[in-house]
C-alpha cells in the first residue's frame, strides 16, 4: 500500500506524543516535529508508511536518547489487559462459535491502541466492543484451511493487544504450531520481544523477531528467518493496521485482522471507519519462495 498524504497528521501527532513523553523541552520537541516533517518529505512519494513512521521515530529516539519512549504507556496497557484476561477467557468459553469469537477478541485488543483509557473505562467499554460483530468475516475459509493446517503465523501490532491475542493464539495451539511475531525493536507502542514475554505468549506459542523495526512487517527490511516462516506458514494472520499497510501487497495468502481507525484503510478495505475486520486477501499461496 503506497503512502499518501493523508497519513502525516497521524504519524505527525505520533511522534510529538513520543518526544513529550520523555521531554518537556518545547525547543527540542519543534525540532524533533521539523526533522520529522523533512523526512517524511523524503520519502512520500516511494515508502511504505510504516517504514517512513520508523524513520521519523529514530529522530525522537535520537535527539531524546530514549529508546523506547512510550515504555511506561505499554507497561500500563499490558497490566490493564492482564486484568481483562479472566473475562475474555470466559467470553470465549460461553461462545458458540469459538473460532470466530477467539479472532473478535484478538481484533478488539486492538482499542489498547490508543493508550488513553483508563482501566475503569476499557473494562466497560469491552463488552460493547466485543458484541460488535465484524463487518467482513472470512471464517468459513479460515476454518476451511485450519483442518489442514499445522502451522499458524500471527504477526503481532500492539503491547497491550498482546494480551487479546494470547486467548486467541492459546485456542489455536491446541491442534497448532503457533508462532508470534513481534517487532525486532521497540517504535511506537508496538509488541516487542519483552512485551510478549511478559504477557506469557511463549506458553502458547514460539516467539519470534520480524528482524524489522517499523510499525508494520515490511517484508523488504525483514530477516530471513522470518521470511522462511512467513512464506512457509499454513496460514498467517495479519493484525493490525500497520501490518496491513505493509502487508496488503505481498505475494501469499493472509488473513487480515483489524479495525479500521482510519479512512484510507476502511476506504481500501470497503468498510467504514471503527468497523472490525477479518479479510483473507486473494492472492494464491505460494511457499518455499522468499
Amino acid at each position: 500500500m503506497e503512502l499518501y498524504l493523508d497519513c502525516l497528521p497521524c504519524m505527525l501527532k505520533q511522534v510529538l506524543e513520543a518526544a513529550r513523553l520523555v521531554t518537556d523541552d518545547e525547543e527540542l520537541q519543534e525540532t524533533i516535529m521539523c526533522e520529522a516533517f523533512a523526512e517524511y518529505s523524503k520519502n512520500k512519494p516511494h515508502r511504505y508508511a510504516p517504514e517512513v513512521c520508523e524513520y521519523m521515530h529514530a529522530i525522537v529516539k535520537q535527539y531524546t536518547g530514549s529508546a523506547d519512549p512510550y515504555a511506561e504507556v505499554k507497561m500500563r496497557d499490558i497490566q490493564i489487559a492482564l486484568s481483562l484476561e479472566d473475562e475474555l477467557s470466559k467470553a470465549l468459553m460461553d461462545a458458540m462459535d469459538p473460532i470466530v469469537t477467539a479472532l473478535k477478541i484478538a481484533a478488539t485488543g486492538n482499542v489498547m491502541d490508543s493508550a488513553i483509557y483508563s482501566g475503569r473505562y476499557i473494562e466497560s467499554f469491552l463488552k460493547e466492543e466485543l458484541d460488535m460483530p465484524f463487518a467482513i468475516c472470512d471464517d468459513v475459509p479460515f476454518k476451511k484451511e485450519l483442518e489442514g493446517a499445522k502451522r499458524i503465523l500471527i504477526i503481532g501490532d500492539n503491547a497491550g493487544e498482546a494480551v487479546f491475542d494470547k486467548i486467541l493464539a492459546r485456542h489455536l495451539s491446541a491442534d497448532h504450531e503457533v508462532i508470534y511475531a513481534v517487532r525486532d525493536e521497540a517504535i511506537i507502542n508496538d509488541v516487542t520481544l519483552m512485551d510478549a514475554l511478559c504477557v506469557g505468549m511463549d506458553n502458547f506459542a514460539t516467539i519470534i523477531s520480524t528482524g524489522c523495526g517499523a510499525p508494520g512487517a515490511v517484508l523488504e527490511t525483514c530477516s530471513e528467518q522470518f521470511l522462511e516462516l512467513f512464506h512457509a506458514a499454513d496460514i498467517v494472520i495479519s493484525k493490525g493496521q500497520g501490518n496491513y499497510e505493509a502487508l496488503s501487497d505481498a505475494s501469499r495468502s493472509i488473513f487480515f485482522l483489524l479495525k479500521a481507525k482510519c479512512p484510507k484503510i476502511a476506504k481500501s478495505i470497503g468498510v467504514t471507519v471503527n468497523n472490525y475486520v477479518f479479510k483473507k486477501n486473494e492472492i494464491a499461496v505460494t511457499k518455499g519462495g522468499i
